[in-house]
Parts: structure tokens; C-alpha cells; sequence
């Protein structure tokens, strides 16, 4: 008798490919702590190996850095002696993985824009019917309707067609947001025996690859301050290292209100992740600066363009990662001022915050 004889199913040993996972992971969050350096990161991934034995006999970090050249994910810098550089392909790893770590619990939604309560003249056919109005596109009217209210309304013997009788398919309006992170890049981001530039460098990778992947048509603008304020790109964000700066907020802001002036949408908003007072502002060729408690002269300053954006309805969003009384008095100062909104977030829950507040207020229509 013909037939088919089935056995238990071993599936191939991934031995090799699993040890390279496990390694790839800690390696991409090792990257994002040395702001990029790879020969830092396997350093410090040898440490960890010694101490947490995370290879074996049979796949060493030796394979695994044949693996990573193999891969795409490092190569050798041109004319510096064999020292290794990342690639693009890691630099989208990291911001995945960040993604994944800081956002993983969302529900995966279509790509596309944010969505409203209003209906209108939108890119997105809905479900609704209305009567034709002067103005509208001829593409939006529902032919199958508009013969059917003909032949009720004059009957089929001499077909008739007349303006009363068209109906339109109503579309759905969807809202467009521009958004610009200001990061904190102060010392005081890695004083007091706490790192919390990487925390923060994590959650702008993670809001720019959501951003970038399910609502291609936001915008999102990154700014780092210190002394000074200046833009980088996404692709930069791994690299990103805390300097012997000040803190020039005024410096970031006037820099986020320049680009959302340039900004085509209606609906704007500035997030700042910080962990201090302002301490800095620029005088014109120098620099104003006062670390002992806050200055009368800078608050003022600062508290001036929470006003402008608030002229310009633009709210200012504020993750304050420090408990410091004084500095939370500041915050709510500025928020008041702004009429904004504060967290007071700790670093394990500043993406969760960052999230929420990205997804109420892309629902918002100015």
C-alpha cells in the first residue's frame, strides 16, 4: 500500500546563528553607549564575555566579529590603520532596536498618516454619504448613488440628472504633525554617576524610526543643545556624545521655532528631554553663563519664548528627568508660561511618556 510515513520533526541545529543574535543584541546596545565607537563597544563586550561567559568553545567573539564583517553591520576605516567603523546598515539596527525596546508593546497599525474627528476634503475615501455642495470634486461623487436618486426622483422614462440628486462620498481628513526633539547634551547628562544621554539618544531613535515608518508624512526635526543649539540628522543619533557644555535652552528653542516656521502643517510641537536649568544664553560673540542656581536673567529669557510659541501655537513638551525641587519649580513655571505640558519622568519610563503625548496630540487640528 502507497502512502506517506511521517516521523518527528528535529529542526537543524541554529546554534551558531542563535549565539550570533544573542551577541548582536548587546553589541548594538554597547554601540549606542559609546556613541558609536565599535572598538569601545567590543571592549566592553569582552568584558562582559569574561565575566558572564557569553560564548563558548564553538563561537567565540572572534567568529562574532568575523560575522558582523561578514553581515555588513561594521567595516575597516579607510586609511586609519584597521580601526572599525559602523555602517549604515547598524546604524538602522540600533534605531530598530531601539524602536522594539522602547515602543514594543504598540499595536502595529496601517503606515499611513494620524486620523482625526473631522471629515472633510481628505486624501482617504470613508463610508459616509452627503448631498453635493458647490466645490466639490468630481472624482468624490458616488455615481451608483446619484443614478439611483435620478430614477426616484424623475423616473426611468426620460433619465434626468440634476445637482439635487448627486451625492458625494465623504472622505477623511487626516491630520499631519511636525514635531522637533530637543536632546539635552550638557555634562550634566552624565554627572552624578547616571547616564542619561543614552536613555535619551535611545527614545529619539525610537520615536524617529515610528515616526519615519508608520506616519511618513509627519515630519520629525532633531536638536541638540549645550552652549549652542544645532540640527542632526537621524543617521546621527548613534554618535551622539554628551560634551563640557552649558544648558542654552533659549539657544534650542529659537532654533525648533526657526524650523517649524518653515513647516507647511498646522499642527506643531516641540518635545525637550533635559535634565537641568537653563545656564547659558549668547551675548553676542559670548557667552552668558551662570551654573549657581537659576539666573533671573536667562529665566527671563527663556520664559519670553515659551510666550512666543504660545503666540505661535506651538506647545512645548517638556520630559524633565531630575527631582530636584528647584529645577521642577522651573518646569512648571515654563509650562505655565508655554501652556504646555511637563513630565517628571524617570529614564525607565521617558519613552512610554514620549509616546503617549506623541499620540494625543497628533490627533489634535489647529
Amino acid at each position: 500500500m502507497l502512502g506517506y510515513r511521517f516521523t518527528k520533526y528535529i529542526p537543524p541545529q541554529m546554534k551558531e546563528a542563535a549565539d550570533f543574535d544573542r551577541l548582536l543584541n548587546i553589541f548594538m546596545q554597547l554601540l549606542t553607549m559609546t556613541s558609536g565607537d565599535v572598538s569601545e563597544a567590543l571592549q566592553w563586550l569582552n568584558n562582559l564575555d569574561q565575566q558572564y561567559n557569553l560564548t563558548s568553545d564553538e563561537y567565540g567573539i572572534g567568529d562574532f566579529i568575523e560575522d558582523l564583517k561578514k553581515k555588513g553591520y561594521i567595516k575597516e576605516e579607510e586609511g586609519q590603520g584597521g580601526n572599525m567603523m559602523m555602517t549604515a546598515k547598524s546604524e538602522i539596527s540600533i534605531r530598530r532596536s531601539a524602536l522594539e525596546e522602547v515602543f514594543g508593546k504598540l499595536k502595529r497599525s496601517r503606515s499611513g498618516d494620524h486620523h482625526t474627528n473631522y471629515s472633510g476634503r481628505g486624501d482617504e475615501r470613508g463610508t459616509d454619504r452627503r448631498a453635493f455642495q458647490f466645490g466639490d470634486g468630481l472624482e468624490n461623487i458616488s455615481m451608483t448613488d446619484s443614478l439611483r436618486n435620478a430614477q426616484i426622483n424623475h423616473g426611468i422614462g426620460d433619465f434626468t440628472l440634476l445637482e439635487n440628486d448627486l451625492e458625494v462620498v465623504e472622505s477623511e481628513f487626516k491630520a499631519q504633525t511636525s514635531t522637533v526633539l530637543m536632546i539635552d547634551i550638557s555634562h550634566s547628562m552624565i554627572l552624578y554617576g547616571e547616564d542619561r544621554i543614552t536613555p535619551a539618544k535611545k527614545v529619539a531613535m525610537a520615536l524617529a524610526e515610528l515616526i519615519t515608518t508608520r506616519y511618513p508624512k509627519d515630519t520629525l526635526d532633531i536638536i541638540v543643545f549645550g552652549n549652542d543649539a544645532w540640527q542632526i540628522q537621524i543617521k546621527d543619533l548613534p554618535y551622539l556624545e554628551v560634551g563640557p557644555y552649558h544648558t542654552n535652552t533659549i539657544a534650542g528653542l529659537e532654533l525648533a521655532m526657526d524650523i517649524l516656521r518653515r513647516r507647511k502643517n498646522q499642527n506643531k510641537q516641540i518635545f525637550m528631554i533635559t535634565d537641568g536649568k537653563p545656564t547659558c544664553m549668547k551675548q553676542g560673540i559670548r557667552y552668558y553663563k551662570n551654573s549657581f542656581g537659576l539666573d533671573r536673567k536667562i529665566l527671563n529669557k527663556t520664559l519670553n519664548l515659551a510666550v512666543q510659541c504660545r503666540k505661535l501655537k506651538i506647545p512645548v513638551t517638556t520630559f524633565m528627568i531630575a527631582s530636584d525641587p528647584y529645577l521642577q519649580d522651573f518646569v512648571r513655571e515654563f509650562t505655565k508660561t508655554n501652556n504646555g505640558k511637563a513630565y517628571y519622568s524617570n529614564l525607565e519610563n521617558l519613552g512610554s511618556f514620549i509616546f503617549e503625548d506623541y499620540q494625543r496630540n497628533r490627533r489634535k487640528n489647529v
